[in-house]
């Protein structure tokens, strides 16, 4: 007994949080466009290995590259169950929970590393209200496990402030150059001023840390250069190249733009929930977290310059915040007796209910946000040809292959799958694909078998609860008119 209370008292908080992030990763599996390279190489390293002619991303590279680094540790790590998972013949979709569970189990390690470091600096009720608020809030924990570039920079920033909290910091900068040079180059605007911030309080020397900052980005070029040049086949450094798209050409506004203010107004809102006004509490109560909270609060700035924007690509600022907001919450908690401080405390209570409602509505929305591999399930159900020698051909057009699919939802033999891009809809009929994954409903040539509804927004009523779900067709099943077995085959229909 007295081994499991250590066990529990050394992990239960971990336990706890990754509990809830796998929860997530379970209930919703499936990846979108944005983690799509990095599902694909972790897929290709895994089942293609050497083959480096059959990855994906020679097929489709995307807008821009993106390092393979993340996706080779994560594949190392995943190997062993992926071993097993072959040998007892199970479908690759296991093999895509084996990923994201190492990928989430890096990434909560890293977090575990920082509020350690909260502990000790501030105390366990601060932990405590941290671990609270981390819980309560939806999208790090969804977003921990899932192969986006962010995520992976968000492992090396959880590492850069608990060295920052430790008094390391020469080695919180070099995580961050770690993470700018390799995963997001980006986090240059976080590295930036917390490095400013650390020279004018004197707690690094600039000769040293030059020194120091530059031995880590020449290793760290050297080494992306290696590896992603032999796996693009050029000579490549991605970072670069994804700086020069996003930041001197501005390409990225292509997708998108949003006002200056966004960040403040909707992304920090909606990701902190309780834990945003409660952080500028944090900030007025205890002066010590102004040191930590004003790099932070500089890099949403410095981000909130790019027109276009993605909650995501401020997501390693949540812990920070949550860190003000924990030692505000603490505060309000140790003094909740207090005439003044009992109302505030059950404001908080409210704030901390209110929070747990945004998040379940939030994931009932992202788990309806992957029609197409939903759509592909079924079909994987109810497709098979009792003649397993013909081969099942699959198409998936550009709107299934960005909301749900990844190779990873793949079958083996007899089934085969097509990505093929820019067929017009009239040239289908002269296609000979057995069944099509498209987001129209009528295609000439195929009959719409099945229909899969996606999140398409919400809707306000008088009742309980107060709020609901609008969904709407999102991704059709068509078959081929010409395959006899398909068209005697009773279907739910469209």
């Amino acid at each position: 007994m007295a081994i499991n209370s250590k066990y529990m008292q050394l992990y239960g908080y971990d336990l706890l949080l990754g509990s809830i992030a796998a929860f997530y990763l379970f209930m919703a599996p499936y990846t979108k466009v944005e983690e799509s390279f990095n599902v694909q190489a972790m897929h290709d390293i895994l089942y293609w290995r050497q083959h480096v002619e059959k990855y994906d991303h020679l097929e489709f590279p995307g807008v821009v590259p993106r390092t393979f680094i993340g996706a080779v540790i994560v594949s190392v790590l995943s190997s062993p169950f992926i071993l097993g998972a072959s040998l007892l013949q199970l479908p690759k979709i296991y093999s895509l929970y084996a990923v994201r569970l190492v990928l989430g189990c890096i990434i909560l390690s890293t977090l575990r590393f920082f509020r350690i470091q909260i502990r000790k600096n501030f105390g366990s009720h601060v932990e405590v209200f941290f671990v609270v608020l981390t819980l309560l809030q939806f999208h790090m924990l969804f977003y921990c496990t899932r192969p986006l570039p962010n995520i992976l920079a968000f492992g090396l920033v959880n590492l850069a402030y608990g060295y920052w909290l430790k008094r390391s910091f020469y080695a919180a900068l070099n995580s961050l150059i770690f993470a700018t040079i390799v995963f997001r180059c980006d986090i240059l605007l976080l590295a930036a001023p917390l490095g400013l911030e650390l020279l004018l309080s004197r707690s690094i020397s600039l000769p040293k840390a030059l020194l120091s900052c530059t031995v880590t980005a020449l290793f760290c070029i050297g080494l992306t250069v290696l590896v992603d040049s032999i796996l693009w086949r050029k000579l490549l450094w991605p970072e670069l190249e994804v700086f020069w798209f996003n930041s001197v050409l501005n390409r990225s506004s292509e997708w998108g733009t949003h006002a200056f203010h966004w960040y403040f107004t909707s992304a920090l809102p909606r990701s902190l929930l309780a834990a945003y006004p409660l952080f500028v509490l944090g900030v007025v109560l205890d002066k010590r977290v102004r040191f930590y909270i004003i790099p932070v609060l500089s890099f949403i700035v410095l981000y909130s310059k790019l027109p276009h924007k993605e909650l995501r690509f401020i997501i390693s600022s949540l812990p920070m915040f949550n860190l003000s907001a924990a030692i505000a919450a603490s505060r309000i908690y140790n003094n909740r007796k207090k005439s003044f401080w009992k109302y505030l405390y059950v404001a908080m209570l409210g704030l901390f209910l209110i929070s747990l409602g945004c998040t379940i509505l939030t994931f009932m929305a992202s788990y309806e946000n992957y029609p197409s591999a939903y759509a592909l399930k079924e079909l994987h159900k109810m497709g098979h040809l009792a003649n397993n020698s013909n081969e099942v051909s699959v198409h998936i057009d550009t709107f299934s292959a960005i909301n749900g699919i990844s190779r990873f939802c793949e079958n083996h033999e007899p089934w085969r799958y097509s990505k093929e891009e820019g067929i017009p809809l009239q040239e289908f009929q002269t296609r000979n694909f057995t069944y099509l994954l498209s987001e129209h409903a009528q295609v000439n040539g195929y009959k719409c078998l099945l229909s899969i509804k996606g999140f398409s927004g919400t809707r306000l009523h008088v009742g309980f609860p107060p709020i609901s779900l609008v969904k709407i067709p999102k991704v059709f099943v068509h078959g081929n008119v010409e395959n006899e077995e398909i068209m005697h085959r009773r279907w739910p229909g469209c």
